[in-house]
């Protein structure tokens, strides 16, 4: 969590810089966000307090030091950091203490990739995990079959929850930084330039980090754990598309919405690697078609809210991109495909494990009060939103 905070301040500080034009825009794209991070750790630095120098003193400090520095200079002090690390006696404790703020003003530099700050950085709030609750419930209670667990034997539950839990709560962490960036975008260059500082660091390693310390990492989760980063960039990127009424590709859109659930397979991953059991292609294939009709049938439940907020929502994207007079009608065919595929295969499950299944399902429909759901062969497409900015300042009065 603490991280996080610290990427947050990093986004409203290069906010700061870039509107007050304190950085050139013709530097490349790289150099532009290189520059962006390194400025914004100094700026947040100058503000620290530091005994009882106001912010006067120390920018004339700073005026007056910075033409004495040279770059020979600071490659020796560079040197003469790297020499302390090596060698690196048994330290008291007031020594220690000193490391361990020096390690945390580099670390600070590149947040999120030192090894060093992983026991910091891999951290979740309460927030996080109150809203991953609900996905954990339902993980529980549609997955834990195809495990041949009982969700209503606690020790099933309880057993698996501490990871579970903590993976989910940190997805969510991230999630929340990047519906943030969307929803505060202005423009293109301050959007990219903003959403690199948050997101190019690798914003999933450090969950990677304690999943490997765990023995937990596999290669199918860290693949997931890519595609999670490719979710949230196209989720940018189409948002972004949307609001400036610029292309909208349907190769994105049916990417997206296909990846939008690998929170759901990263924690049937890590279940089968806590009971130690071999995955089942089958079941992988099955829950992967179910997810993304559940991911549909969730954006037309919530297509109205996801307008106002901005949210990737498949049939916001198909109006974009068809229209709204044609966009129903394009979408319906991407359900008839897609609950073709879900029945063929369902067929090759073990009958009794489909019809548990199917059931529920059928529960999850009811129990979110939502009129449509491939569980019951029904399906309502709401009616679309052809205008959505006067959509939105109608809200607003």
């Amino acid at each position: 969590m603490e991280e996080l905070k610290r990427l947050e301040k990093s986004q409203s500080v290069v906010s700061a810089i870039t509107s007050h034009g304190l950085l050139s825009s013709s530097s490349s794209s790289s150099d532009s966000a290189s520059s962006s991070r390194f400025l914004s750790n100094l700026v947040l630095f100058l503000v620290q307090p530091c005994d009882d120098l106001d912010i006067d003193s120390k920018l004339a400090l700073v005026s007056e030091f910075l033409p004495k520095i040279s770059g020979p200079f600071l490659e020796e002090i560079s040197k003469s950091l790297e020499l302390d690390d090596e060698a690196e006696p048994v330290k008291t404790s007031s020594e220690s203490q000193k490391s361990n703020v020096k390690r945390s003003v580099m670390d600070n530099v590149h947040p999120c990739t030192s090894e060093k700050h992983q026991d910091v950085v891999a951290m979740v709030g309460l927030d996080a995990m109150k809203r991953a609750n609900s996905t954990l419930e339902d993980f529980s209670r549609s997955y834990f079959m195809f495990h041949r667990l009982d969700i209503n034997e606690p020790q099933s539950i309880f057993r698996y929850l501490p990871v579970l839990s903590f993976t989910e709560s940190y997805i969510y962490q991230i999630d929340a930084l990047n519906e943030k960036i969307v929803s505060e975008s202005a423009s293109i260059d301050g959007w990219n330039a903003e959403s690199r500082v948050l997101f190019e660091a690798d914003p999933l390693k450090p969950l990677e980090d304690v999943l490997e310390r765990e023995g937990l990492l596999t290669q199918r989760i860290q693949q997931e754990f890519k595609l999670g980063e490719e979710y949230w960039g196209l989720e940018r990127k189409l948002c972004h598309a949307l609001s400036n009424k610029d292309k909208i590709c349907l190769e994105d859109v049916m990417r997206a919405i296909h990846l939008k659930s690998f929170d759901y397979r990263v924690l049937n991953l890590l279940l089968y690697k806590l009971r130690g059991e071999e995955l089942n292609e089958l079941h992988m294939d099955f829950l992967s078609i179910s997810e993304f009709l559940v991911e549909v049938a969730d954006d037309l439940f919530d297509y109205e809210d996801d307008v106002l907020e901005n949210n990737f929502n498949v049939l916001r994207m198909f109006v974009g991109m068809f229209g709204s007079s044609n966009a129903p009608t394009e979408l319906a065919k991407r359900i008839s495909e897609a609950e073709e595929k879900y029945e063929e295969i369902m067929k090759s499950l073990d009958p009794h494990l489909s019809s548990k299944y199917q059931r529920r399902c059928e529960e999850a429909t009811k129990e979110g009060g939502k009129t449509s759901g491939h569980s019951l062969g029904t399906w309502n497409i709401p009616a679309v939103i052809s205008d959505e900015e006067a959509y939105r300042a109608a809200a607003q009065r």
